[in-house]
């Protein structure tokens, strides 16, 4: 039982010392990677960069204790950045003692919010989020994100949560471009891309295997870090304008403790709830995904405690809110990391790093940072998913591409708002309009499909309709509708088949539709009859008085409907043959 809680129980227990060094080789990549990350979100996010130190130590360790992916890697990532950007940025100034202090809050309540989840096992609402939905939000961010940089890339000044803005004040001050700045940023976003997609092959080339090229390449952002401050320093460009990180603390993550303000909770309550839902959803895709590899798995509602866990940490050590980010879970996964220990390790690098090295940085250029966010979050921006969905489903592209729109063009809490709301909508319509098919026999089979699409065996006398969906409130009074249409449109029918194969379910309103096809068919001299009626459906069935009162019979499978039906004589009483279903036990 605690296993269940405390993960680190059962992989500890296997611990050796081959793990260890597996590990400890994934770390060593993962904390070179991280260093240059963890500043750049943090000042996406409108916080001083040892913020983003801060919330890879603590957090990591959490989640080691109490998630269950072998190898995803938490702290902070673009994405949920830009959102705590926006959500902090209501309360006070980005870099203010109040923005700081809502950053810890926001971190606070998603960590609360995300352990209440998990304890009440409800890391199913995650599905409610469409893929096409999510995909279309976090592309939409990724340009929002790239687009935002461009002014560090420029050394000139601009705001905005959403692109009309950013685009406006771009234009409006591109003449205060700071030539120097624009060099170092170019120069290290040409590099950073050719590492990206250049460095592996050109290493394999020279003779270097395979994996060690990959992780080298990873490792590029590093080298663009260490030239560029080297730069700065040597021709002095600080004081031709070129903006640095500056000074960081020397030192291990703050204790804070969260101010508790129930008016400044109740403002940030419904933004920690989407940041919550967005970062466990982007986690537990990268998680199952790297999961399903090893032919390992996790557990959704105990991956919600552990980013909980993650996120309270992250509001008692200095941080902000937190999630397992895509770009170092792969890293981290490639580079062999068998357990959580891995990021545990990571966290003992960053702390050493910002104990040490942190005077390293005080020279390196923000322009940097800027180009190592657009390479990282262009990443993100995925238009072939766009274009596939577009070809695939309609419904689906039109809540993508609505999505998208919203979050580009009033920012990403509406986004997040419309992607939600377009899900559910997107749900509930599909719910309520299910597909249904009026069927016949294939010949010299038992199997029965579409009429509209195949050359079927009917009886002008029977009209039997498939039913692809559980039927439910949401699509009882379509059912209706739709029964009494197929038979105004068919005056020679004297017996309806509800096929149900394909209903798992009949909730209450559904039942009283069925009851009122019943008489409604009566009336007009017509029989209902069901056909291979799953058991746990019957079980209901049974429950209620439909079974009596139907006017035709309940048949075990579609082709003894069929058979019976068609040999039978239109004034025939067909007698509800009890003792098959009865031998069965099915009633």
């Amino acid at each position: 039982m605690l296993d269940r809680y405390l993960p680190v129980l059962a992989w500890g227990r296997g611990y050796n010392r081959q793990t260890l060094v597996n590990d400890g080789v994934a770390a060593g990549i993962v904390t070179i990677m991280l260093i240059p990350q963890s500043l750049a979100y943090a000042m996406l996010a409108g916080l001083p960069p040892e913020v983003g130190l801060y919330a890879s130590i603590l957090p990591i360790i959490a989640y080691a204790i109490f998630g269950t992916s072998r190898t995803l890697a938490v702290g902070p990532v673009a994405v949920i950045s830009l959102m705590t950007l926006a959500a902090a940025g209501t309360v006070g100034p980005p870099g203010s003692a109040e923005f700081i202090a809502a950053a810890l809050v926001l971190a606070l309540l998603s960590g609360l919010i995300l352990v209440l989840m998990g304890v009440l096992k409800l890391g199913f609402l995650a599905n409610l989020l469409s893929h096409p939905v999510v995909s279309g939000f976090i592309t939409a961010s990724g340009i929002i994100i790239a687009t935002s940089q461009l002014k560090s890339i420029l050394g000139i000044q601009a705001s905005g949560e959403a692109m009309p803005e950013l685009l406006t004040t771009l234009a409006r001050n591109i003449g205060a471009t700071n030539l120097p700045t624009l060099l170092i940023g170019s120069a290290s976003l040409v590099f950073l891309f050719w590492v990206r997609k250049g460095l592996k092959p050109t290493l394999i080339s020279l003779g270097m295997p395979a994996r060690p090229a990959d992780l080298t390449a990873k490792a590029g952002p590093i080298a663009a870090v260490a030239v560029s401050t080297f730069v700065v320093v040597a021709f002095d460009l600080e004081n031709r304008g070129v903006k640095v990180v500056g000074d960081i603390p020397q030192s291990l993550p703050p204790l804070t403790i969260p101010l508790f303000d129930l008016g400044l909770w109740q403002q940030l309550l419904v933004p920690a709830l989407l940041l919550s839902v967005i970062g466990f959803v982007e986690s537990v895709s990268v998680a199952q995904t790297l999961a399903a590899k090893r032919r390992q798995r996790i557990d959704p509602d105990q991956e919600l405690i552990g980013l909980g866990a993650a996120n309270i940490a992250a509001s008692f050590s200095g941080g902000y809110p937190v999630t397992g980010g895509f770009a170092r879970s792969v890293v981290n996964f490639d580079a062999g990391a068998e357990t959580p220990a891995a990021g545990a390790m990571t966290a003992v690098g960053i702390a050493i790093a910002a104990l040490f090295l942190t005077p390293l940085l005080a020279s390196l250029p923000i322009a940097t940072l800027a180009a190592t966010i657009i390479v990282a979050v262009l990443s993100l921006v995925d238009f072939g998913t766009v274009r596939n969905v577009w070809r695939y489903s309609r419904a689906d592209f039109a809540a993508m591409a609505a999505t998208i729109l919203v979050t580009l063009g009033l920012g990403v809490e509406p986004g997040v708002v419309a992607g939600v709301a377009l899900s559910l909508a997107l749900l509930l319509w599909r719910t309520s309009r299910p597909h249904a098919a009026i069927v016949g026999r294939v010949p010299n089979t038992e199997h029965f499909r579409n009429v509209e699409r195949h050359k079927v065996i009917t009886d002008p006398r029977i009209v039997t309709i498939r039913i692809d969906e559980s039927l439910t409130y949401l699509n009882a009074r379509w059912l209706e509708e739709h029964v009494l249409e197929v038979i105004a449109e068919r005056p020679a029918v004297r017996h309806l088949i509800l096929m149900g194969s394909a209903i798992n379910a009949i909730d209450a309103s559904a039942l009283e539709s069925l009851e009122a096809i019943n008489h409604r068919l009566a009336d007009a001299g017509i029989k209902l009859h069901l056909s291979e009626v799953k058991g746990p459906v019957m079980d209901r069935l049974r429950r209620s008085h439909l079974p009596g009162d139907l006017t035709g019979r309940i048949f075990l499978s579609q082709d003894d409907a069929f058979a019976t039906l068609v040999s039978s004589p239109d004034d025939e009483k067909i007698e509800q043959r009890e003792d098959i279903w009865l031998a069965r036990g099915l009633i």
